[in-house]
């Protein structure tokens, strides 16, 4: 009997469909195994279909041929290591979100998933069934246990696998990413590793899939708790992680501890990771934006530049008589620092004719939000003709304040493929410009420096539709709407429970009104990627048509 067992974790970006690329990545990662002498190689959760599938997983079409992909896989892979790889298995009418383990070429184990999340963005209710609770499976001379992703935060899968001796568990992910995610997985494995004195290997997904980022961050817990193995967040990773047989049980050797970064780099990471990821799996090369001189804009340049090379963003400032010169300047300054290319389209003569095609219907009434609008729509007109003509993915550069309360025009600034700050309330949005101006890391293409010009986060915001137009012109200052904001949203509180914290109550009853009334356009809003626990999309569902409203 051997002492040492070698597990290869192979932390990797599985694309959603891509059976054949998704086979590939696995077998290169049990090629790496079997070339380091590893017993096993495990991947995450669903991955030779990827993470999350949604309703693509309910077409029999597509189960079956992802069931004969990794019926394929499996069975090729001879002489070297035993392979776990996620999947679909579907047994007459019932769907189960499945591993496999193979060893030789044979399937040596199936795992049902028995925990279906059905929270926050998960819907693992609606499309499979719960599968019994597995038994433990033997991979040379060792006993694993897989809870599948959601079966490893609660007590009785693992404690069922302990029972039935496992002396190892091998947990496969398709966690996503939230801010903090790490100490909240942290606390439930450790719970797992207390209750059943075994070791645990957490091997989670990395890449993005639409508004969803998965992390990687795989970690190795030793009996009692203890962290020995720590992968690097948002990269692959193929990391060989060694257990040697004690007295008391297997205990992995300790390995590779890569530094976690705080929340702020995290977030930034995300949401640069979740552009690149979204434009390489969508088949775009190239972007453009509209560069209005103000932060929002700007920072979203920056993301891009940093995902995709700034040779590889188009900017475009497009003005109207109310653009003042310092948005002008701000706006050229800013992509001369990220080397950027800037184009210059003026909106008035369209603007102009639209108005005088419209002026007939609209005589004898004043100019009010209806002019404003059309020039930002003007503004959208423009750029999605670039973008079809060029082949490049407009991005939207609305934030998630002006997302929550509609401060932005339909059709106008809302258009585009894709909004890499969806999920960044404003005041987030001024830190975050600040971070990236003090730090540059590897994984950004983008210039070092303070690419962000200092003048455009300290001046006051504004969409310049009108003469001297500020934000708080129609907005409470961006410190009181973001905290009430977070109250509404993140944290579902009461209008007295606000009230109760000093904001003023018909600020609070305002805010909750403009909330409600703009959720149809949140509907047609571009996807971005979710970096908080309440995205708007899959975290928060509320009816379009909603006449209730709290009171005081």
């Amino acid at each position: 009997m051997s002492d040492r067992f070698r597990l290869t974790i192979a932390q990797l970006n599985a694309t959603v469909g891509d059976l054949r690329g998704n086979a590939q990545k696995a077998r290169d990662a049990w090629q790496a195994a079997r070339d380091a002498g590893a017993d096993m190689v495990a991947l995450p959760e669903m991955f030779i279909t990827g993470y999350q599938t949604q309703d693509l997983v309910l077409k029999a079409a597509f189960t079956e041929q992802a069931v004969a992909a990794v019926m394929e896989l499996g069975q090729s892979l001879t002489g070297g290591p035993a392979i776990g790889i996620g999947g679909p298995w579907r047994e007459g009418d019932k769907l189960y979100n499945a591993y496999f383990v193979f060893r030789d070429g044979k399937l040596v184990a199936r795992v049902l998933k028995h925990h279906l999340p059905f929270k926050q963005l998960f819907d693992e209710l609606r499309l499979f069934d719960s599968g019994p609770i597995s038994g433990p499976y033997v991979v040379g001379d060792a006993r694993i246990g897989s809870p599948i992703c959601e079966d490893s935060w609660y007590p009785d899968v693992a404690e069922t696998l302990a029972e039935t001796g496992a002396e190892i568990l091998v947990v496969p992910n398709g966690s996503p990413y939230h801010r903090e995610k790490l100490d909240l997985r942290m606390g439930h494995m450790v719970g797992r590793v207390v209750e059943t004195g075994l070791p645990l290997v957490y091997v989670n997904m990395v890449g993005g899939q639409d508004d969803q980022l998965y992390d990687g961050a795989s970690f190795v817990l030793n009996p009692g708790g203890k962290k020995v193995v720590q992968l690097p967040p948002f990269q692959e990773a193929v990391e060989h992680v060694d257990f040697i047989r004690t007295t008391e049980g297997w205990q992995a050797q300790p390995g590779l501890m890569a530094p976690q970064p705080d929340a702020w780099e995290q977030d930034y990471h995300a949401m640069m990771l979740g552009l690149r990821e979204y434009l390489r799996k969508s088949g775009f090369r190239k972007v453009v934006l509209g560069l209005s001189g103000g932060i929002d804009s700007a920072l979203v340049a920056t993301i891009a530049a940093d995902a995709i090379g700034p040779e590889n963003v188009r900017c475009v400032m497009l003005p109207s008589e109310y653009t003042s010169q310092g948005s002008l300047d701000d706006a050229a300054d800013c992509a001369t620092r990220l080397g950027t290319r800037l184009d210059t389209v003026k909106i008035d003569c369209a603007r102009d004719a639209v108005s005088g095609a419209l002026a007939h219907l609209m005589e004898g009434t004043q100019p009010d939000v209806t002019e404003e609008n059309i020039q930002s729509r003007l503004r959208g007109v423009m750029l999605m003709a670039l973008s079809n003509k060029f082949n490049e993915m407009l991005l939207t550069t609305g934030n998630k304040s002006e997302v929550a309360v509609g401060y932005a025009t339909i059709y106008g600034d809302m258009a585009g493929g894709y909004n890499p700050i969806k999920d960044l309330y404003k005041t987030r949005v001024f830190e975050t410009s600040r971070w990236r101006n003090a730090n540059h890391r590897d994984w950004m293409m983008g210039p070092k420096g303070e690419v962000i010009p200092p003048q455009i986060i300290s001046k006051p915001p504004s969409a310049e539709l009108r003469p001297d137009q500020k934000d708080e012109d129609s907005l409470p200052p961006y410190e009181v709407l973001d905290a009430i904001l977070e109250g509404l949203v993140e944290k579902d509180l009461a209008l007295k429970d606000l009230v109760a914290q000093g904001f003023d109550a018909d600020t609070v009853r305002k805010v909750e009104k403009l909330l409600y009334i703009s959720e149809w356009k949140r509907y047609q809003a571009a996807p971005g990627p979710r970096i908080s626990t309440k995205a708007f999309w899959l975290d928060r569902r509320y009816p379009l048509v909603n006449r209730w409203r709290d009171e005081l």
